[in-house]
């Protein structure tokens, strides 16, 4: 059976224009290459918003200070909701472009991991302990790969 990738792309007014956003083809083509074989069909939102966005919803909502590449949204839901719906993911376009330059990664392989690390969140997976970081960081590694792109975690292994 084909999966089904239900998904709502948001770009917010304030990012609206800006250069080097991800099209909704590619972010499908990511999130379907991060389900693999671990879901069927599925149904997301990914909304790219601005910094002031994601400041408000990393306070409110994990109570971290100041905005943040990605927030996952998980949604636990009935059994009866078919395609399953895995929830939200907010990317924050402004910090992605900054962390790109600052890391010396491309916009688009950049954009990749962060979309690729939120499906996994929304998949359950985690990097709270150094074992689960472990697991999830494999998996990252695995996928941008399959999908051509380098290593996200190369410069940090370099730099220990």
């Amino acid at each position: 059976m084909e999966r089904v990738l239900e998904l709502d792309v948001q770009y917010t007014d304030d990012v609206r224009g800006m250069e080097n956003l991800p099209t909704k083809a590619q972010i499908k083509k990511w999130v379907n290459a991060s389900l693999a074989d671990s879901i069927g069909s599925a149904q997301l939102t990914v909304r790219i918003t601005g910094v002031q966005e994601s400041r408000h919803l990393n306070e409110k909502y994990r109570y971290g200070k100041g905005p943040t590449n990605v927030l996952s949204f998980p949604f636990e839901q009935p059994d009866w909701l078919q395609p399953p719906l895995l929830g939200d993911l907010v990317i924050c376009a402004d910090l992605v472009a900054q962390e790109a330059r600052e890391q010396g990664k491309t916009n688009e392989a950049h954009w990749t991991h962060l979309v690729v690390h939120g499906v996994l969140h929304l998949l359950g997976l985690d990097h709270e302990t150094r074992t689960q970081a472990v697991v999830m960081e494999e998996q990252e590694r695995v996928i941008m790969a399959q999908l051509g792109y380098p290593d996200p975690y190369a410069e940090q292994i370099a730099g220990c």
